[in-house]
């Protein structure tokens, strides 16, 4: 990536995960191959990828869990686990052939806007550069794993693994094992190691709402049934989009609806667990939705095992041999756990960004996140995210917003090829209106109703999920309108940047 030598790139994509991904198909179906994706790693997947803990799978459908352009029949089960959707993210690369349009190995540490030429310049960790016009970063929220806090952690002389770094090769087979959290990848990894180890202590700060899966296997019948009418597995997933987006009021809205939803959860956990101080230890004590809702068959179950123990006392220590709890008591352990999840970036850019006039993302940042429509930001021509601000959904399959979000920035570039820009600037009036408008709705969920979520920054903004039903986002996003936008000059010639034309006539996969 000799930057003296390469050619300007049209698009730069960071991140090879479902929104890097999806927008280079899009990208080539229309025609368009200048284009990169610059990826850290050294394989596409992105947490589907990296995530391979023992139960690791999806809490969405799996046909609704799928680019709608790209639909897979031949999903084994109802909920695609790890392995099964990472493969279906090879199949998409290696359908529209986009191996070829990634480099592997390329972790971003800096991305600079030029104000003379109106071009960015990404900064790899290598010490390599390149140049783009625009750039898009697809690189989620949920791929920075979070370590507790917590005193005597590197002291331990046992095994610590946190879920989204799991060493494969060691065994916990009658081990002693601790586990220290109780969220959505708890929940998947207690039930998968509970029979094979010795011992498992599950360490619990705030106890999970937790609802019925409904997992299994999809019949082959059905399987082909798909693959030789695809009317039927589109309407399946029509039916499945309904279904969870129906979910809404219950899950967002702190209202009448949110207390059946609870109502339910209670009646679930009664059934699963008939002890009564383990039952009262695992009820949740806050509203339902206001944390993440988690959805398991067999979490419950296997709480009740003669080998587990839930301990709520907290953690005072972590020593050589074990965990001391708050009340004092000691408990050996030969492995740890961490299933304490992601750094979300509620008030961060993934890496140092500057914009117009030397102007750091970061700095921008400070109070919270935030940017029209979770993709443009004011200040930063031409940057756009994927999955950015207040557009994590809180009921529905995140690719539905990805989906939307492919449209719209494809409008957007093709805004700019066909009238000749060099650069867009969303205006700040509009970046602050609609970001006034999302928080005063966010009033109104569950999400600020007083638990303390990984969805809200210290001072208790929520810039991580979109507050209302996901066809609303999908209208808001439909249509690009450029009055919206700042026009920064119309850009060079292509003969004077030395730029191949953006788009050539390609044929799609």
């Amino acid at each position: 990536m000799n930057n003296k030598k390469q050619a300007i790139l049209e698009t730069a994509i960071v991140g090879a995960g479902f929104g890097g991904l999806g927008l280079a198909i899009r990208l080539l179906q229309d025609g368009c191959s200048d284009f990169q994706i610059f990826e850290r790693s050294d394989d596409v997947g992105g947490v589907w990828r990296d995530n391979i803990y023992p139960g690791a799978a999806c809490d969405v459908p799996s046909h609704l869990y799928s680019f709608s352009f790209e639909p897979n029949p031949g999903w084994s089960r109802a909920f695609g686990g790890q392995a099964e959707i990472h493969q279906y993210l090879q199949h998409c690369a290696d359908k529209y052939q986009l191996w070829d349009k990634i480099q592997f190995g390329a972790e971003v540490e800096a991305a600079l806007f030029d104000e003379q030429q109106n071009l960015w310049t990404l900064r790899f960790r290598s010490g390599d550069e390149i140049r783009a016009r625009a750039v898009v970063l697809a690189v989620g929220a949920l791929n920075v794993p979070a370590y507790p806090s917590i005193e005597g952690l590197d002291t331990f002389k046992g095994k610590i693994m946190h879920t989204a770094e799991w060493d494969d090769h060691y065994s916990l087979e009658g081990k002693r094992v601790g586990v220290i959290g109780t969220g959505a990848s708890a929940i998947q990894v207690v039930p998968s190691i509970q029979p094979q180890v010795a011992e498992l202590k599950l360490y619990q700060r705030t106890a999970p709402w937790v609802m019925p899966k409904r997992d299994g296997w999809i019949p082959p019948v059905w399987r082909k049934t798909y693959e030789r009418f695809p009317i039927l597995q589109k309407l399946h997933r029509t039916l499945q989009y309904w279904m969870f987006e129906s979910t809404a009021p219950v899950m967002i809205k702190n209202n009448w609806m949110t207390r059946v939803g609870e109502r339910l959860g209670r009646r679930y956990l009664r059934r699963k667990i008939q002890d009564p101080v383990l039952r009262e230890k695992v009820t949740p004590t806050y509203a339902l939705g206001c944390k993440r809702v988690l959805l398991s068959d067999d979490y419950y179950p296997a709480l009740t095992k003669a080998n587990v123990d839930v301990l709520t006392q907290g953690i005072r220590r972590v020593d050589e041999t074990g965990i001391v709890s708050a009340d004092g008591s000691h408990q050996q352990l030969d492995a740890l756990i961490l299933a304490t999840g992601f750094k979300v970036p509620a008030a961060g850019a993934p890496f140092r960004i500057e914009g117009l006039g030397g102007r750091v993302l970061d700095d921008d940042w400070r109070g919270g996140s935030e940017a029209y429509l979770g993709m443009a930001v004011t200040g930063y021509p031409n940057l756009l995210y994927i999955m950015g601000p207040n557009t994590g959904p809180g009921n529905i399959s995140v690719i539905f917003y990805i989906e939307s979000q492919l449209r719209y920035i494809m409008a957007y570039l093709k805004h700019m090829r066909e009238r000749n820009i060099a650069a867009l600037d969303i205006k700040p009036d509009v970046q602050r209106k609609f970001n006034d408008m999302i928080q005063a709705k966010m009033q109104k969920t569950t999400w600020v109703s007083g638990c303390d979520s990984w969805y809200l920054t210290e001072d208790g903004k929520n810039t991580t999920l979109w507050p209302g039903y996901s066809w609303q986002y999908r209208m808001q996003a439909k249509h690009f309108d450029p009055s919206l936008y700042r026009s920064i000059r119309t850009r060079p010639s292509a003969r004077e940047l030395a730029l191949e034309p953006g788009c050539e006539a390609i044929p799609s996969a």
